[in-house]
């Protein structure tokens, strides 16, 4: 029995979908890991550059 193309073809592709698939989740994850990180460390240093203010108000209030 021998194949034909357009069965080579056809399980090539499905042969590498289910690789691909888990390969886009994977980039997805990652992805929104990496930005929500980002985005947290930017929170954490606008809030620390406010309480770096405050303090500094604080002690140029009390000289």
């Amino acid at each position: 029995m021998t194949m034909s193309m357009e069965d080579f073809w056809f399980n090539a592709v499905f042969s590498l979908a289910p690789s691909l698939g888990v390969g886009l989740i994977f980039w997805f994850i990652m992805r929104a890991i990496i930005r929500s990180d980002r985005n947290e460390r930017k929170a954490y240093a606008r809030v620390e550059a406010e309480e770096r203010a405050k303090q500094a108000r604080a002690v140029s209030e009390n000289r």
